[in-house]
């Protein structure tokens, strides 16, 4: 079997183009796996995962949570409001304690960027993160190309917009490194004070006006207006946000032609995109859902397969 070249998942830039294809095979046989009747496989029966959540999470910890039970695997979900990070231990401290309890790999949500890059120079155990702070999110990166894929084929050329908060949204970052090294196009699009300085210097597009970016692209990634990182306004109001950079139907029979729809969620039915285009045969986003759980079924599967002899799906 081929390995994959890292031995944690910290973020998407550390991923050969070989990962990449490893990954994304893997997680098309396990999708075949959660659409059979019996959806579990005993390939992690003897290995058990922690998943460290500092940060609220409902769906990216569902989707863990569910990859690792089809996987067979023990699952302890650790509870921030009952932690003695809150009694003054350090983060290092919490993890090795979890691990002395034989746990063999940490999925770890942390608000500071860099924390899971931290923990795996600090620990002994595999380190998979599920976002830190607004650097990186690479599984929600990975599930958002592979949807991509399975809708427009091979990415190479194609041009992809990631319409939104950018400054705030890790999930754009991620994306961004996944989609070039996967060869695709990308283009930011957002009001400027939502797009970080530093923009065309990561080899992307940028555009402040939506049509001009609709007309464009081949897909678009909306993004919410991420609130809880805010301290200041970007913006006027939310009506106008969504005036301007809300996606609706009639913004998309105005360009004439198809275009793939994702949101990597929650959505803000209303701001960003209508019920209307969320709902449509064009939005991939219960695709992206599903593929989620496939997808860090993959990436659990094949770091696991570096420490241990699995048994196949």
């Amino acid at each position: 079997m081929n390995e994959i070249s890292v031995n944690h998942l910290l973020g998407i830039q550390n991923l050969t183009e070989k990962d990449f294809d490893l990954i994304f095979n893997t997680a098309s046989q396990f999708k075949e796996v959660i659409n059979r009747p019996i959806k579990k496989v005993p390939s992690l029966r003897d290995l058990t995962i922690a998943n460290l959540f500092f940060e609220n999470s409902t769906r990216t910890k569902l989707s863990f949570e569910l990859a690792e039970k089809r996987l067979s695997a023990d699952v302890i979900n650790f509870s921030t409001s009952q932690s003695s990070i809150k009694k003054g231990e350090t983060l290092v401290d919490t993890v090795n304690n979890i691990l002395a309890m034989k746990v063999d790999m940490i999925v770890i949500r942390h608000p500071h960027a860099g924390s899971a890059k931290f923990l795996s120079q600090n620990v002994n155990s595999q380190i998979i993160n599920a976002g830190d702070g607004a650097h990186e999110h690479p599984t929600q990166a990975l599930l958002d190309c592979f949807s991509l894929r399975e809708r427009l084929g091979d990415l190479k050329g194609k041009h992809i917009a990631i319409i939104g908060d950018i400054i705030h949204s890790r999930v754009a970052i991620s994306n961004i490194f996944a989609l070039k090294a996967l060869g695709a196009e990308v283009m930011i699009c957002g009001p400027k004070s939502l797009l970080p300085k530093y923009a065309e210097s990561m080899g992307v597009n940028v555009e402040i006006d939506l049509i001009k970016a609709l007309r464009w692209c081949d897909a678009v990634n909306m993004l919410r207006v991420q609130n809880e990182r805010m301290n200041i306004n970007y913006f006027p109001s939310t009506r106008e946000y969504s005036k301007l950079y809300g996606l609706t139907n009639e913004k998309i029979q105005s360009i004439r032609k198809p275009i793939t729809i994702l949101h990597p969620g929650p959505i803000n039915r209303g701001v960003e995109i209508t019920s209307e285009v969320a709902d449509s045969e064009n939005a991939i986003i219960l695709d992206q859902v599903e593929n989620g759980v496939a997808i860090r079924m993959a990436v659990i599967y094949l770091l696991a397969s570096k420490i241990k002899n699995i048994s196949s799906a």
